[in-house]
């Protein structure tokens, strides 16, 4: 049996992997191995829950409050909240542990179960491993050490969540959105309520789709990952600009008036020169990945901001924030962290603040991401081949050198073996697309002869 935690959190098909079972077994490790770490010394422990709105998040909520109360940590039910509202909550109310019921951008038959540390960070792989390795003793037989009585946990429905989260939201803009018509696109999942009241609060005139979940439309032809709906809504209502969400909210792609799409790498850019304005771009450095487009970084360097870049993945993005103290980071992906106000990706934070900008300057969102160039990029998977070798075989290596040489400074060669997969990600940018595709087939050759 592999890993459950991956990069983040346990996730798969609810009631086939992801199990009530395994849902309330997790949850039992997690206050058992925190307590274990001292976590829950010297006071009775308390665990934020919180959900998006697919059905199967029903019973998964049910499994994993049950689980926490019986080992004897007292649970605040918060509902239907994005992942970093769970997050904000955690640390606002000075939780021991939040735990949130998403599988973000998945489809709706898909779940998952993401824990937060105390103060809604997310927890250490080490702590992960742990929880892990005592679930897999447990559930093979070993008996749990069980409260009675008085010892075990309460549950209380905490209807103020809402109503906190979005407060923190609109009082950490910098400036009001008055004037601005923005078309919000909740993907039918957890910010479906908490986006459009939170700009509306700071001012803008708003039209909702994708705001109507019940349960099995969510991520269902809108949100994040599918633009063509809000594109169409922004032209039509002769809107400003237009915000979209995943599942869960922790992301957020835009359209300008125009219905042009405005991915994370721009909205980054954007974020870093207004923080930098205000004196808030600390040590004058934004985090990206490897997958930021080379335009981003060119932009940056032009601008005369430094540039840190990390493995895929928002965590590795927030783990190189919090070691140097750095402010803005993100994912070409529209996983975007202010650090001074959260602590995970936030898509409602970051479609406010751009937003905010907007208002802040008078220009339009067009005009602002004009800051850079996104060069085209072309990506071809390669399946079915040995993952393993990428960086160890002899011709690949050197038909990724031919290709730099070829690309210049212009361009840029990124080989990667999937996470998940049998399967290498090629992916080339260049200043001219039928060069980068012409060079993103050649490599893609290359692997399968290399690797095949």
């Amino acid at each position: 049996m592999g890993r459950l935690f991956g990069t983040d959190g346990v996730r798969g098909v609810a009631n086939a992997d992801l199990t009530a079972e395994l849902a309330l077994g997790l949850s039992v490790a997690a206050a058992h191995v925190l307590a274990e770490a001292g976590t829950f010394e010297g006071h009775r422990p308390v665990a934020v829950v919180g959900r998006d709105p697919r059905a199967s998040g029903e019973f998964l909520e049910a499994a994993v409050v049950a689980g926490l109360a019986s080992a004897g940590v007292d649970v605040l039910r918060v509902g239907v909240l994005p992942t970093p509202a769970v997050a904000y909550l955690t640390g606002a109310l000075g939780a021991d542990l939040g735990v949130m019921l998403s599988a973000s951008h998945n489809p709706m038959p898909d779940n998952g179960i993401k824990f937060f540390a105390r103060g809604g960070h997310k927890l250490a792989d080490e702590l992960e491993d742990r929880i892990e390795q005592t679930y897999r003793s447990h559930s093979s037989g070993e008996p749990w050490e069980r409260p009675t009585g008085d010892g075990v946990g309460r549950v209380t429905v905490y209807d103020e969540g809402f109503d906190n989260y979005v407060a923190h939201l609109v009082g950490v803009l910098p400036n009001r959105l008055d004037g601005l018509k923005i078309v919000i696109d909740g993907a039918h999942g957890a910010a479906s309520r908490v986006s459009p009241e939170a700009f509306a609060r700071a001012g803008a005139d708003i039209i909702t789709i994708g705001t109507e979940p019940d349960g099995l439309n969510i991520n269902d032809g809108c949100g994040s990952t599918h633009l063509r709906l809000l594109r169409e809504a922004v032209v039509e209502h002769g809107a400003d600009l237009g915000v979209a969400h995943d599942g869960d909210a922790d992301r957020c792609l835009a359209v300008d008036r125009d219905g042009n799409e405005i991915d994370g790498d721009q909205i980054l850019a954007v974020l870093a020169l207004g923080m930098r304005e205000a004196g808030a771009l600390r040590k004058n450095t934004v985090v990206a990945t490897v997958m930021s487009n080379l335009g981003f970084k060119l932009a940056m360097e032009r601008e005369g901001i430094e540039f840190v870049e990390t493995a895929v993945g928002d965590r590795y993005v927030l783990e190189e924030m919090k070691a140097h103290g750095f402010a803005l980071g993100g994912e070409q992906s529209g996983h975007v962290i202010v650090l001074d106000h959260a602590t995970t990706g936030d898509g409602t934070l970051t479609g406010l603040m751009l937003a905010a900008r907007v208002a802040a300057t008078g220009r339009s969102l067009a005009d602002l991401v004009g800051v850079m160039e996104r060069l085209p990029q072309v990506l071809i998977n390669v399946p079915d081949v040995d993952k393993s070798r990428v960086a160890s075989a002899p011709t690949l290596t050197a038909a990724v050198a031919e290709a730099e040489q070829e690309l210049g400074a212009t361009g840029r060669v990124l080989l990667r073996p999937s996470g998940t997969e049998p399967l290498v990600r090629v992916m080339v940018e260049a200043s001219d697309i039928e060069q980068a595709r012409a060079v993103a087939e050649r490599l893609a050759d290359a692997v399968k002869s290399a690797l095949g």
